[in-house]
């Protein structure tokens, strides 16, 4: 089975306070994330995070509010290794092990 550690790292101030919601055990906010574990851009990030948005929202096209990025910090090794696109080299990342990781 394959592990990804990923760091997520947001803007507080993006955050529309009308989205969070009261739970039995606090207050929530839903988030969506995507990874590419194949590409990372300029930065070191392999996606980004948004608040997540509802089927009525996405169905009448609505912009997303980008929170901020994602970035892959740990695998255990098991996930393929991206194949180049054409006329492209590889890049090479080694992941970051963390021994304090419980799995």
């Amino acid at each position: 089975m394959a592990t990804v550690g990923i760091s997520v790292r947001i803007d507080m101030k993006k955050i529309d306070e009308k989205r969070i919601y009261k739970g039995q055990k606090g207050d929530y906010l839903d988030l969506t994330t995507f990874v590419n574990l194949d590409e990372k851009d300029q930065y070191g990030n392999n996606g980004f995070v948004s608040q997540s948005v509802s089927k009525e929202e996405r169905e009448a096209k609505e912009a997303k509010t980008y929170l901020g990025n994602v970035q892959v910090v740990w695998t255990n090794g098991s996930v393929p290794q991206p194949t180049p696109r054409d006329g492209q080299p590889m890049q090479q990342s080694a992941p970051v092990a963390n021994d304090d990781l419980p799995f």
